[in-house]
């Protein structure tokens, strides 16, 4: 028996299955590739199935990608304003001597800016660059700031230059030039230097708007020494009060500032500066994404003063404020809680003289409505002493407008002592007032407290009292905008405001030779 052939072996039989296969896959293919060419295309009428094939897929696809907008970059912003940006460094010798840790702050100890001063920069903002302690030697820190005229006038942070014996900045070229301070501002932490051996220098310039929430901003500076240092964010918020002082009014920013950008701007969109960076909060000492700078509004109005007169001039009126919470605003039978609310107006101050009292409620200012306390000591602080200003007042629930001219804002706060206030006699043990958790007894029959009110004997510490802020030793003068001198005043006075429907009752209050308003709510029944 012959044995049949193996055909498969034979060239012209598998050249037929391997054709019918490449075509299968050819055909697979090719419902792939017009599957994508109709993905990208769509269906119209003068497309043929031979365009779909007349050009790969890939670069059909890039084509369209191609007409899509870029992403925008900072490149041309940043080429444009960082020459105007200058790193400071400076010598400072006597701290060294008085100060052996050098960590010398030129805010109140324990502030909130105390606190952001020591993990934000200034003198000793820069690891490793403190001199050794003691003996008088100098101390050396940095900082940022920013030129804003051609004639070498800068703006960086009072904190930073504040008490310096030598500055030095360094310009974005890397030259090095001295500068002397022309003057400093340490209520907005702002400070203006003069760069000596130049006339032609590159500026940024101040906005004019107002940024929104939102908005890009552009931090450029000196971090950690590393000068010309470039970060980008948004304005994360306005307004911010960090608890430095009345005149707080910071924007916050998210773009990545650390020590050594103190000073320094941050730049909007346009190339103008919208800030000026003074602070971080961070719990670790290096950026959290928190950033405060100040605006450029304020800096614009310090700066032109201190370049006048090399210190700043605020309008003054002379009145101890507070906000009005909730609590007060009923008290007061007011519908909103706004306003500043005077505690104390001081002796032969402009307010006292106008004849505004302790419980009035500061409105309006020429007509504009005042928000809240800080608000007020703002734009009474944004005014030139000797202006004539227009106030309106909730005066014992009715309104009044009142015109007085502006003192100036004395440069220091003196600290009033107690000489009247004598331990050596312990306070009586008082009579209670009911459901307010504390007992009072006149102030004439305790030893340093004075001759006016009640003193506070004793609060309990689970009480409405205690949770107001009531301490031994307080003093209360007005009930309800009565005077009391007895425990039966006070007790009289709570049943009036009871009787009249009041959810709470407002006492006035001085403690440790300040007063204050307090809102205490009442216990129904």
């Amino acid at each position: 028996m012959t044995d049949r052939p193996d055909l498969s072996s034979l060239p012209s039989y598998r050249q037929p299955r391997r054709s019918l296969l490449v075509a299968r896959k050819l055909a697979l293919m090719a419902s792939v590739v017009a599957g994508l060419g109709v993905a990208v295309y769509g269906f119209s009428p003068s497309t043929s199935p031979s365009d779909l094939f007349s050009s790969p897929a890939h670069a059909q696809v890039n084509t369209e990608v191609r007409k899509v907008e870029r992403p925008i970059g900072f490149a041309d912003i940043v080429e444009r304003v960082k020459p105007s940006v200058i790193s400071v460094k400076v010598n400072i010798k006597e701290k060294a001597a008085s100060n052996d840790d050098g960590d010398d702050s030129p805010f109140q100890p324990g502030s909130p800016m105390e606190r952001f001063f020591r993990r934000f920069g200034g003198q000793d903002g820069i690891p490793g660059l403190r001199g050794p302690r003691g003996g008088g030697r100098a101390v050396t820190g940095q900082g940022s700031g920013f030129f804003i005229s051609a004639d070498g006038f800068a703006v960086t942070n009072n904190h930073v230059v504040d008490g310096a014996d030598k500055v030095e900045v360094t310009t974005d070229d890397g030259k090095t030039y001295n500068a002397k301070v022309i003057g400093t501002d340490q209520r907005t932490d702002l400070a203006l230097i003069k760069v000596e051996g130049g006339s032609n220098f590159p500026f940024a310039k101040l906005s004019d708007g107002k940024p929104r929430i939102g908005d890009w901003v552009l931090a450029v500076g000196n971090p950690f020494g590393l000068g010309g240092t470039v970060t980008a964010g948004i304005v994360s918020a306005s307004g911010r009060d960090i608890g430095n002082g009345p005149y707080d009014d910071f924007i916050q920013i998210d773009a990545p500032v650390n020590k050594g950008n103190s000073g320094g701007p941050a730049f909007n969109t346009d190339g103008e500066v919208m800030g000026v960076n003074t602070a971080i909060y961070s719990p670790s000492g290096g950026s959290v994404g928190i950033a405060f700078s100040i605006p450029a509004a304020t800096v614009k109005s310090v700066v032109a003063q201190l370049k006048d007169k090399g210190s700043v001039a605020r309008g003054w009126i002379g009145v101890q404020i507070q906000p009005v919470t909730s609590d007060i605003a009923d008290s007061l039978g007011m519908k909103k809680a706004e306003g500043a609310l005077v505690a104390e107006p001081q002796a032969n101050g402009p307010a006292a003289k106008a004849g505004i009292e302790s419980g009035d409620v500061i409105t309006a200012v020429n007509g504009e409505s005042v928000k809240d306390a800080r608000e007020l000591a703002r734009t009474i602080g944004g005014m030139a002493p000797g202006a004539t200003v227009k106030l309106n007042v909730l005066h014992k629930g009715q309104d009044k407008v009142l015109n007085l001219t502006l003192g100036q804002l004395p440069n220091t706060v003196e600290a009033k002592a107690d000489t009247d206030n004598d331990n050596s006699k312990a306070p009586t043990r008082g009579t209670d007032v009911p459901k307010l958790g504390m007992t009072v007894a006149p102030a004439n029959s305790v030893a340093g407290a004075g001759k006016d009110g009640v003193v506070v004997t004793e609060v309990d510490p689970k009480s409405a009292a205690a949770e107001r802020g009531f301490k031994e030793g307080d003093v209360i003068l007005e009930v309800a905008g009565k005077s009391v001198s007895t425990a039966g005043d006070v007790r009289d006075a709570i049943n009036a405001a009871r009787t009249d429907n009041k959810n709470s009752v407002l006492m006035r209050v001085k403690s440790g030779g300040q007063s204050r308003f307090v809102a205490i709510p009442l216990a129904k029944g």
